[in-house]
């Protein structure tokens, strides 16, 4: 097959935006400009993270296992990992593949912002706050879990109808 008569993504997404109501082509120009502002924030912050990284390692001379450029630096990294994660989210969107921003994903950057917090905790932090934080990572480790699992409960049983239509089929 050549490429000539594969048909690009811009005629794709051309045929699909045709095909789409008002409110769903609303809806995918919201996820597109989303996506462009989150590209925006990433590089910009991607920027100030080396030039931190810089600033602490190189001209200051700063051991980098010290609490507070571990603090600063890794909690940077970890704030581009969450706008990432919400970029890779809306690109989803955006592609088509998905419809809605999936509730596990909500989770999953819930998560990460909670370990960014642990990550910039102060030493002094009180008890009762590591223990909100704490339990906070449990309950949202649960509901990932019991998300994942269904998820992987549904993948089997459509693998197994799958199974049991092409042997059918075949029969």
């Amino acid at each position: 097959m050549s490429q000539e008569t594969l048909p690009s993504a811009t005629d794709e997404f051309r045929a699909q935006w045709r095909l789409m109501s008002v409110y769903e082509k609303f809806e995918q120009s919201v996820a597109l400009v989303l996506s462009g502002v989150i590209a925006v924030i990433i590089v910009v912050s991607l920027l100030q993270l080396i030039r931190t990284v810089y600033t602490l390692l190189v001209l200051d001379a700063l051991n980098p296992v010290d609490h507070r450029v571990f603090q600063t630096v890794f909690g940077m990294i970890m704030t581009l990992l969450i706008a990432m994660e919400f970029k890779h989210s809306i690109i989803k969107v955006a592609l088509r593949r998905e419809s809605i921003i999936q509730v596990k994903t909500v989770v999953l950057i819930a998560l990460i912002a909670l370990s960014r917090k642990f990550v910039i905790l102060e030493p002094d932090a009180s008890p009762a706050r590591i223990a909100a934080l704490s339990g906070a990572v449990l309950a949202l480790g649960a509901v990932y879990w019991l998300l994942r699992e269904r998820d992987d409960r549904a993948q089997r049983l459509a693998a197994i109808a799958r199974r049991r239509g092409g042997s059918e089929a075949s029969a």
